[in-house]
């Protein structure tokens, strides 16, 4: 039952791991998954972010086995499972449901993958208990599922996913039915889970922040093809398209004259223009007019017009204090060079 260390991605052999080549799935005329390739390296957190409809899902349907592929293959460390259908695959899966017997324990829940495998009982009683520690619920095992917060039955369905130690674990949206205040709780607690396990996760979701406070690296998705994959900060920070600079967090776009370039509105710099009067004007100086102002605790965002008419947006924290620009205040910008970010044409 031991399980890899978590750290085995960063020095895997090309063929370790699970690898997508030129995946592809069509309903009909409509295909859902264009010819995808993709390394993911064994005990990494891989997280498969879009919009609805990106492909995101199907993909991971077809990696789990439960949906068929029109073209590619799947390797698991050098062997394709193509073939292999999904129950013997042996990989985890954890859904957004849940999908826990509510007429079972907590513990028997966990061990129901073990049982129906027929391992010993002693056997299944260790790694259940081990299990139970690691998703913080040994107080909690003849408790029944109905008796738990959302947050605990997620964490039941964790624990059942890797019990009998699969390869590779799938998580389909598995945070989407908590509230924000305990979503980000379990994010943390499910990142420290995958440190201390080691197995590879590969994780769906369509909420930025979850994908950047929790991954290794991430695969942005569009019409069914990747359009960027990085590390969360290359990704926030050197963004290839117009469409990931803008599904991955907040983007000013700047049309210049030799190209498009994408600018985070934390990058700016505001001042009330008196602060600047007289002072000459460096490459991106410019001055602007508050059209907005709105507070979100930790941030105040402004929105602000150029001579020309552009909006941007400008953020800058809030616990810094000074005055609060007002609608209407003339203001000076700035940016340096490398704030700004140029945009390669979005995947048609």
């Amino acid at each position: 039952m031991t399980q890899p260390s978590a750290q085995t991605h960063q020095g895997s052999a090309p063929y370790e791991g699970l690898r997508l080549n030129g995946l592809t799935k069509r309903f009909g005329r409509f295909t859902a998954v264009d010819g995808v390739d993709l390394h993911i390296r064994r005990g990494e957190f891989l997280t498969l972010l879009g919009p609805s409809g990106s492909g995101k899902t199907t993909l991971l349907m077809m990696i789990a086995g439960f949906q068929d592929i029109s073209a590619g293959d799947i390797a698991l460390d050098g062997h394709s499972i193509t073939t292999v259908p999904a129950e013997k695959r042996n990989f985890g899966m954890v859904f957004q449901g849940y999908a826990l017997f509510p007429h079972m324990s907590v513990r028997d829940n966990i061990a129901y993958p073990l049982s129906v495998r027929k391992r010993p009982h002693a056997e299944i009683t260790a790694r259940v208990d081990e299990m139970l520690e690691l998703v913080q619920l040994t107080k909690f095992d003849t408790r029944l599922p109905g008796q738990l917060s959302g947050g605990q039955q997620q964490r039941v369905a964790l624990a059942r996913a890797l019990c009998f130690a699969p390869p590779v674990l799938l998580l389909d949206e598995p945070l989407g039915a908590l509230d924000k205040k305990l979503r980000i709780e379990v994010q943390a607690q499910l990142k420290a889970i995958h440190q201390r396990v080691g197995t590879t996760f590969i994780y769906v979701t369509h909420d930025q922040e979850e994908a950047l406070s929790m991954s290794d690296r991430v695969v942005i998705m569009q019409n069914g093809r990747i359009e960027q994959l990085g590390t969360p900060q290359e990704l926030y920070q050197r963004p290839a398209t117009q469409f990931a600079a803008s599904f991955l967090g907040k983007s000013n776009f700047l049309h210049c004259s030799d190209g498009l370039y994408a600018l985070r509105p934390e990058k700016i710099d505001i001042c009330p223009a008196t602060q600047t009067a007289g002072a000459p004007l460096g490459p991106h100086r410019t001055t602007a007019v508050v059209h907005s102002v709105t507070y979100f605790g930790s941030i105040l965002s402004y929105t602000v017009a150029l001579p020309d008419g552009t909006t941007l947006q400008v953020d800058v924290d809030a616990w810094r204090g000074g005055p609060t620009l007002d609608r209407g205040a003339q203001v000076t910008l700035d940016w340096p060079d490398e704030a700004a970010v140029k945009l390669a044409p979005d995947t048609p």
